[in-house]
């Protein structure tokens, strides 16, 4: 799949958590200040073409559904960022995660105790 901008990801995860919406729904959507219809509705055409969004027609009405799952891109987004950031080793990317301090100790014993019944 082709990767998303900044801005196609802000109008997904909207999408993503509405199931469906009409343009002005995800308008409705953002936080103030708000973009306009015009560049939503590019946007969503955008991500139509990308294949993330799917359109139902109503008339002249377009509803918009989430073609991928929020799980399906969020898995290929970390395995990507593993990849190019982390030369594809998941524990050199949780070693800078704790050098940084970003992971705790609990995030990790959850993290064990889930390796651990998935076996």
């Amino acid at each position: 799949m082709k990767n998303l901008t900044k801005a196609e990801e802000q109008v997904m995860q909207i999408i993503w958590k509405l199931k469906e919406a009409y343009l002005k729904e995800v308008v409705e959507a953002f936080l103030d200040p708000k973009p306009h219809s015009n560049t939503v509705a590019t946007l969503l055409k955008i991500l139509v073409e990308k294949g993330y969004v799917q359109v139902v027609n109503h008339g002249r009405i377009h509803l918009y559904k989430p073609q991928i799952t929020k799980e399906f891109y969020s898995k290929g987004t970390v395995k990507n960022v593993v990849e190019n950031f982390f030369e594809g080793s998941f524990s050199n990317a949780v070693s800078f995660m704790v050098e940084n301090k970003d992971l705790k100790i609990d995030d990790l014993e959850f993290i064990l105790k889930q390796l651990k019944t998935k076996k």
